[in-house]
């Protein structure tokens, strides 16, 4: 996550108070927003992560912890990172688990430098009420799919499914 220093501290403290709502049991339970990590393996290598991310001098400032919870399962509470570069390996590898992290940037140009500085071009995202620089992330955003102001998971099936750089296509 690139997000700028106008709104930085507020886009931190309300991740941290959306995170700490999250409702995580059971896949099947369908009040149930965060379900198990897949295994074992995948748990610890989330819990790896996390410890290089702290060992990189990022600050863990939410969430982190293995969870018990009444179902068997591999639970993680999503952690947040701040303090963090896009030269952190938490900023540069694919974790796949509950584990994120804030780049804070000065502006809109250093946040699409940073957000094009990767091998990855799958998907990229603005949250943004500037047409102006919706209308340039689009244009220039280095991957094969861009959003504005929409999740960088979905995908329309009636359209060319691909990524650049490393990714998908490549």
């Amino acid at each position: 996550l690139v997000v700028t220093d106008g709104i930085h501290d507020r886009f931190v403290e309300a991740m941290k108070d959306r995170l700490s709502k999250l409702v995580i049991g059971d896949a099947l339970d369908a009040k149930t927003q965060i379900g198990p990590v897949v295994d074992q393996s995948q748990l610890k290598q989330d819990e790896d992560y996390i410890a290089i991310g702290r060992q990189e001098g990022a600050d863990l400032a939410f969430g982190g912890e293995r969870l018990d919870r009444e179902t068997r399962g591999f639970y993680l509470q999503p952690a947040l990172f701040t303090e963090t570069t896009n030269a952190m390996r938490i900023s540069r590898e694919e974790i796949f688990g509950p584990v994120a992290n804030v780049i804070r940037v000065k502006d809109y140009d250093e946040a699409l430098a940073v957000a094009n500085d990767t091998p990855f071009g799958l998907t990229s995202g603005i949250c943004t009420s500037s047409l102006k620089h919706a209308t340039h992330f689009k244009r220039n955003s280095e991957a094969g799919m861009v959003m504005v102001n929409l999740p960088t998971a979905g995908v329309d099936f009636h359209v060319p499914f691909g990524g650049r750089k490393g990714s998908s296509y490549g």
